[in-house]
């Protein structure tokens, strides 16, 4: 039986160049493509299918709130996403969202085949660097809602005294938060903190329309 595809990516080339790689196998088929989270579950709402490989990175609604409606309204609909975000809190989010599957792109084409038939068989599908840096995750080395609310601010170049302001809080529990920020992703400044925040998946600069 063949696996039928469905390709939510914003960027027309990605898409193409994705369902390329699988166009060799004779098991799968990418079967539509959405530039939006929007029309993937419009699709999704008339042409069920088997596997939906899901970009973090869209326009409108996030690939994580496409992710959670994906389960929500088609919960035998398996998602794998395919991203360039490769931060461990952005691989756990997806996971814990009820993605079964997680690539970065640029992978090689057998990466891609072999993940989409493990995941079409009932598996799950993390590459091992992932998995490494999944297993590193302790409770000391994450930041809260709040705590992630904070750094986005810090981003932003905001003072203490103006982070308190938008958040509703006094300046000394700011500075409390980003002392503890600074504790968690092991940094010695707010510069730091905001690098370390976009490698691990805790920020991002990119801000859907």
């Amino acid at each position: 039986m063949e696996i039928r595809v469905l390709i939510i990516d914003d960027h027309p080339i990605m898409r193409v160049g994705v369902a390329a790689m699988m166009a060799h196998c004779k098991d799968m088929k990418a079967v539509a493509f959405a530039g939006t989270g929007e029309e993937g579950l419009k699709y999704l709402a008339g042409q069920p299918v088997d596997i939906v490989l899901l970009d973090l990175r869209l326009p409108g609604i996030s690939g994580l709130q496409t992710l959670l409606e994906i389960g929500r309204k088609h919960p035998d609909t398996r998602v794998i996403i395919l991203t360039t975000y490769e931060g461990d809190e952005d691989v756990h989010r997806s996971l814990k969202a009820g993605a079964r599957g997680y690539l970065i792109k640029g992978l090689p084409t057998e990466t891609l085949v072999a993940a989409i038939r493990k995941v079409h068989g009932g598996g799950k599908y993390v590459p091992v660097p992932l998995s490494k840096s999944l297993a590193e995750r302790t409770a000391e080395t994450c930041l809260s809602p709040r705590e992630c609310e904070v750094l986005e601010m810090l981003a932003q170049g905001k003072s203490n005294r103006e982070i308190g302001l938008a958040l509703g809080i006094r300046e000394s529990t700011v500075k409390c938060h980003v002392s503890v920020i600074l504790t968690r992703l092991d940094v010695n400044d707010r510069t730091q903190a905001v690098v370390v925040g976009l490698q691990r998946g805790f920020l991002h600069l990119y801000k859907p329309a």
